[in-house]
């Protein structure tokens, strides 16, 4: 790739992405309108200045439509076990049970919210925290723009070492490095990626009941955050990729003695003001009793989860799981600026037993026969006195809406990356930053490519290399400039249409995605620039 940096090129290179946030969340756009426009202001740019011939535009649409199968995967099933456990009364089951197990909101708000979403990014990736979580947070009383925001940005720490090392995994194939520098990459990742641990967990508490809330689970936040940011720095020594799983699980198993602390064991009279939850959260007397307990009812989730933790780590199973996939071939384009993209026999092979989607797939079904068999959809529709859409044309009035916008973007991204606009872009940031500007500004363009692609791992192949080269040149340490890379390709997803999409489908809330990302820009900034000067520190130790 020969790319000549200049002004105008560079701010031609921006525009997409600027019309995405002025239109989402200055105009309140939805996503799907917005996802549309950006497609062609993406493929105007790179046809006419961008010298991209109709071909590589054709070719970059269909990647990026290929792109977005593997979250669709995830997107469909996950909505069809919301339509279940939603037509059946389990949501409105969980809700009952998980009130009257705890009296305390938000340690609940918490457990579930961050600790829970990020158990479930540990394991499973491609937006399944989300999907899963925000409609547990909305039976729980809670309003769906923040039961959308709190899961996504509780889960970001778990991005880069989860889905069983995924990311990481990601970044040693596209960079070579020797055992040392890895070493040493690996641990800087893991001391920035504490950052988002312990904003993120402040960050949980504070949308849900502000200053009194904080007041109230400061000790709670620190004592998780500990040990995930501790927990995932010491696992990296011995198999990064358990890096976030181990301790994920491990604050899962601290949450019931966490639970009998007399701080928590009991409801908190001091958090008055909680504007993440319903002024109706908790009233159930005028309310049909659920056809179901919550046993019943958090069973799919018991499923999911043992589903996912074998697939994952049994090897045998996941390696007979991994060999059937499916990849589309595509041929090489190179546009008029001397942009190359290299064919390929099999794109992004898809596999389909392995991938996140089968297990809830399988989950959603065999809960759709069961729930049948126990004729829960009539007991609840007689008890609400509702007419019920259906499971099937639920799915549909739900996904085929969600669909449209992630297809959207992820073809926008495929257009600007394959026509040179990302790559403009992060050459135009390095060129105007003397080294330690660049330092503080390595993170911000990981996060730009997870904010392009909707995916921290697309932006570690998209731009480990491009960094790695940019620190040489500046004189900067290699390993630092990585980690950091990694850790703003984490923080990216906060602000992921696709992971915006997914969540607002996934509550019932589709055209929100500007009010869900006004939710989760503020953490994003702070954390881009709380790495940023972490980044420019460990600079200066490492040089």
């Amino acid at each position: 790739m020969s790319l000549n940096l200049d002004l105008l090129h560079w701010i031609l290179a921006a525009i997409p992405i600027i019309a995405l946030i002025i239109l989402m969340v200055g105009m309140n756009w939805t996503a799907q309108q917005a996802g549309t426009t950006g497609i062609f202001i993406a493929a105007g740019i790179a046809v006419f200045a961008f010298e991209a011939s109709t071909r590589a535009l054709a070719v970059a649409s269909a990647r990026g439509i290929w792109d977005a199968m593997p979250i669709l995967y995830v997107i469909w099933p996950a909505l069809l076990l919301y339509q279940i456990m939603n037509q059946s009364g389990g949501y409105d089951a969980l809700r009952r049970g998980i009130s009257r197990m705890s009296r305390n909101e938000l340690f609940i708000i918490v457990a579930l919210g961050w600790v829970f979403t990020s158990f479930l990014q540990g394991i499973d990736g491609f937006g399944t925290p989300i999907a899963v979580v925000a409609p547990l947070l909305v039976a729980f009383g809670m309003r769906p723009v923040y039961a959308v925001a709190i899961p996504i940005i509780a889960h970001i720490w778990a991005k880069f070492y989860g889905t069983l090392g995924v990311g990481w995994l990601a970044t040693l194939q596209v960079v070579e490095m020797d055992a040392g520098t890895t070493l040493s990459m690996g641990l800087q990742a893991a001391i920035l990626i504490a950052i988002q641990s312990v904003l993120g967990g402040f960050m949980v508490v504070w949308m849900y009941g502000r200053g009194a809330a904080v007041r109230a689970g400061w000790p709670l936040v620190l004592v998780i955050a500990a040990i995930h940011s501790i927990g995932q720095f010491l696992v990296v020594f011995i198999d990064p990729i358990l890096a976030a799983f181990l301790p994920a699980a491990l604050a899962m198993v601290a949450l019931y003695p966490l639970s009998q602390w007399s701080r928590y064991k009991e409801a908190d009279t001091t958090i008055i003001d909680r504007p993440a939850m319903r002024e109706e959260a908790h009233m159930e007397e005028n309310s049909a009793e659920p056809p179901m307990d919550i046993v019943a009812a958090f069973s799919p989730y018991a499923l999911l989860t043992i589903l996912a933790l074998a697939t994952s780590l049994i090897d045998r199973l996941h390696a007979w799981l991994y060999i059937p996939s499916f990849g589309l071939p595509f041929p090489a384009i190179t546009t008029g600026m001397g942009v190359e993209t290299a064919a390929s026999d099999s794109y992004s092979p898809l596999h389909m037993f392995a991938h996140p989607g089968a297990t809830i797939t399988v989950t959603a079904l065999v809960t759709w026969f069961c729930f049948r068999k126990f004729d829960y959809f009539n007991q609840w529709a007689k008890a609400t006195g509702k007419e019920m859409p259906g499971v099937v044309k639920g799915l549909f009035a739900s996904a085929v809406p969600a669909s449209v916008p992630i297809i959207a973007f992820l073809v926008m991204a495929s257009i600007m990356k394959l026509s040179g606009q990302n790559t403009m872009l992060a050459l135009g940031i390095a060129a105007i930053a003397p080294a330690y500007v660049f330092a503080f500004l390595a993170n911000g363009i990981g996060i730009l490519g997870a904010f392009i692609t909707s995916s921290s791992t697309s932006s570690q192949v998209l731009f480990s290399e491009l960094q790695v080269n940019l620190a040489e040149a500046k004189g900067l340490p290699p390993s630092t400039i990585l980690a950091a890379q990694s850790a703003g390709g984490a923080i990216g997803n906060a602000i992921a249409p696709a992971n915006v999409v997914m969540g607002a489908s996934t509550t019932g809330i589709n055209g929100q995605e500007g009010a869900i990302l006004r939710k989760t820009i503020p953490w994003t900034i702070a954390a881009f620039v709380l790495t940023g000067i972490a980044t420019v520190i460990m600079s200066m130790i490492f040089a």
